[in-house]
């Protein structure tokens, strides 16, 4: 199976599929520079999820994006179970579950992010992301650099930074952009990113030095009426990607 296919080697947008019709649009609107995201929280079963995955798979030549659902981390078990047969490019996940999503891909290469959150603190991420943890009076917060570690030391292959709220964090974006570049790890910037800030959230993280970049750009570009990404929104994304790298 091919790898997803970073523009220049440097970024992958990710957007949420619709229907398989729409899914393979805006892998087409996107080259081809897309990975395309498919919330296990959408289908009743991880067997229903399986089964709606195949046609996906082929319309997106693997760059199916394994979703949990608005970063859920309720979902992380239907992720990791999925991760058993159906092998996609990309999988989302909470920090807690990063190694069981790995163990169940066995020997299959495919990219497993961790789902890690502001802390408030610039320079420190929260890593109590999962169904439990997010809710304990005293979360756990680490610094960037040792978080990384661990997500190395499970399998995993990103931080995912969600819920950004856009550019409310920005400090803490270009801190966490600063260790991903040092530790040379993949950032996916999440939450509240939208045509209007997409260029100024990738910059920081390009001047920061990151080599590769996955942002993860949703309901903004979502048509209220049909539920499905806007094509031409996945182009000019795009064109703002070419523009910067």
């Amino acid at each position: 199976m091919a790898q997803m296919n970073y523009y220049k080697d440097r970024v992958v947008l990710n957007v949420l599929g619709g229907s398989v019709e729409n899914a393979r649009a805006c892998y087409e609107a996107g080259e081809g520079h897309v990975a395309v995201g498919v919330l296990t929280a959408d289908y009743p079963s991880v067997e229903a999820y399986v089964e709606a995955a195949g046609p996906y798979m082929d319309a997106l030549e693997g760059n199916l994006s394994v979703g949990l659902g608005g970063g859920n981390p309720a979902q992380w078990r239907a992720v990791a179970e999925v991760a058993k047969h159906v092998h996609a490019n990309h999988f989302n996940q909470a920090f807690c579950a990063v190694g069981w999503t790995r163990a169940n891909l066995g020997d299959v290469d495919c990219h497993v992010n961790a789902m890690v959150s502001p802390s408030g603190k610039p320079g420190y991420i929260k890593v109590s992301t999962g169904p439990i943890s997010r809710d304990a009076a005293e979360p756990a917060l680490v610094p960037v650099e040792t978080g990384i570690m661990m997500v190395k030391e499970m399998g995993g292959n990103s931080l995912k930074f969600f819920p950004m709220g856009g550019l409310k964090v920005k400090d803490e974006l270009r801190a966490v952009a600063e260790a991903c570049a040092a530790q040379d790890f993949i950032l996916e910037p999440t939450g509240g990113i939208d045509l209007g800030n997409f260029e100024e959230i990738l910059r920081i993280i390009l001047d920061a030095g990151v080599k590769k970049i996955i942002p993860h750009v949703y309901s903004s570009i979502i048509d209220k009426e049909t539920g499905c990404t806007r094509t031409e929104d996945v182009k000019a994304l795009l064109d703002i990607v070419k523009k910067l790298v």
